[in-house]
């Protein structure tokens, strides 16, 4: 597990980064919001801090989408 995790979620019918507890959004589509979180985590990478996004499916399971040095495909 990642020291840092980036949650794409659903809230409220809008598409949203949980981040440390707090919601950052709302972004237009699911996608853009991983984009964001993946750039943000990136920039962790960069420094040292492990970091990855993990997206919240229909089903309420999570699936990594991005991990420092890994990129997943759906």
């Amino acid at each position: 597990m990642a020291a840092e995790q980036y949650f794409i979620v659903q809230d409220n019918n809008e598409w949203k980064i949980s981040f440390k507890g707090k919601h950052y959004g709302p972004y237009d589509t699911q996608q853009a919001a991983i984009e964001a979180a993946t750039d943000a985590a990136y920039a962790m990478g960069e420094i040292g801090i492990d970091a990855e996004v993990l997206v919240q499916d229909t089903d309420k399971k999570l699936r990594t989408a991005w991990s420092h040095g890994h990129m997943f495909y759906r």
